[in-house]
């Protein structure tokens, strides 16, 4: 599959949801752990796009509550996830939003993975990078231009 071209200046600020129309998968450990055509992404100006999984369509038992929090002023406080499968574990690989805030309430218990944490992460069949840095968890697809922030000297922006 061709994705459109998507320029990441042009995304919003306070960001944007919206219904993903290809399908999302994640490998890990050998194993496709997640996989849906209902996925969620939001857009943010200079983020790569962030796709949020409905837990039914994560595999049962990959994941298991992990260390650590965090807060964004936009979608309220996130709860992290250790990743289990063929034999391998991966902390803090996945995320969530358990009581978003109200213009983020369709995420309520959806899971965002890091695509560096994992073995692969596809949007419609095309393989993402991790965007750059170790906070955010956007997916980096060819289709993209612009600045993606999270690397040097982008993180204060």
């Amino acid at each position: 599959m061709v994705l459109l071209p998507e320029d990441v200046r042009a995304y919003p600020r306070p960001p944007a949801l919206e219904p993903v129309g290809e399908t999302l998968e994640v490998v890990f450990g050998g194993a496709l752990v997640a996989r849906t055509r209902r996925g969620l992404r939001v857009l943010e100006t200079h983020h790569a796009p962030t796709y949020y999984f409905p837990p039914e369509d994560v595999a049962p038992g990959v994941l298991r509550p992990g260390a650590g929090r965090s807060f964004c002023e936009w979608k309220g406080r996130a709860a992290y996830f250790d990743l289990t499968a063929g034999g391998s574990t991966a902390p803090g690989a996945a995320w969530g939003y358990p009581d978003p805030t109200p213009a983020f309430a369709a995420l309520r218990d959806h899971v965002a993975f890091y695509a560096g944490r994992v073995e692969a992460c596809r949007v419609g069949g095309v393989v993402a990078t991790p965007q750059p840095g170790s906070f955010y968890g956007g997916w980096v697809t060819p289709n993209l231009s612009g600045i993606v922030k999270g690397g040097p000297g982008t993180e204060g922006w």
